[in-house]
């Protein structure tokens, strides 16, 4: 199903992670056949007419990031912010839709409520967790402003995507479907999801 494209917006999957705590890439884990960056791209592609992937330099001609548009990593040490800086850097005068590619329960609904409720004069929008109530920033549009305010938090050392949208003017919007924004960093939580798959 392909639907209305956001104008002005651009899709990103952050791929550029270590995956330490997984000990294989995240990006390549397979879900129904489909690896959860095949699946993450899928989806954002449903409402965005420009989808990238933020990927290391190491990264970028490994097989299923080559098949996409790639925006490689300009800074190092970063986490993810590496990427959406790097994002906003190719192109300043859009918003940037971010999602990780660790949510492998992500679906459209999701993604195109987010759109419906982005602000358009906030820098950020994000879902609010219902785990803990604080943002969820790798499900989240960031608006061309927000350049300036990731720039001032890194420089006064915060990297941590969640603590600048605390700190910053969010719009934080309830999600319809909680478990979508939940997402795998471990091999027991990829077995716990394994298992309610098949059950």
């Amino acid at each position: 199903m392909f639907v209305k494209t956001a104008e002005g917006i651009c899709g990103l999957v952050l791929a550029g992670g270590k995956s330490r705590r997984m000990g294989q890439d995240k990006a390549l884990l397979r879900h129904n056949g489909e690896t959860q960056l095949g699946r993450a791209v899928r989806l954002l592609q449903q409402h965005l007419a420009r989808v990238f992937v933020s990927a290391r330099a190491d990264q970028s001609a490994e097989p299923e990031r080559a098949r996409y548009s790639q925006i490689v990593d300009r800074y190092a040490d970063l986490g993810p912010l590496a990427g959406i800086l790097s994002a906003m850097d190719s192109n300043p005068q859009v918003a940037w839709l971010v999602v990780a590619c660790d949510l492998p329960n992500l679906d459209s609904e999701t993604i195109r409520h987010l759109l419906d409720e982005r602000s358009v004069t906030q820098p950020f929008t994000a879902y609010r967790s219902s785990v803990d109530g604080m943002p969820e920033p790798l499900c989240a549009i960031y608006n061309p402003p927000a350049r300036r305010i990731l720039d001032e938090m890194v420089a006064a050392g915060i990297h941590c995507p969640r603590k600048i949208m605390m700190r910053s003017d969010t719009r934080l919007i309830e999600a319809r479907n909680p478990g979508a924004l939940d997402n795998i960093n471990t091999p027991d939580e990829l077995s716990r999801h394994a298992a309610g798959l098949a059950s």
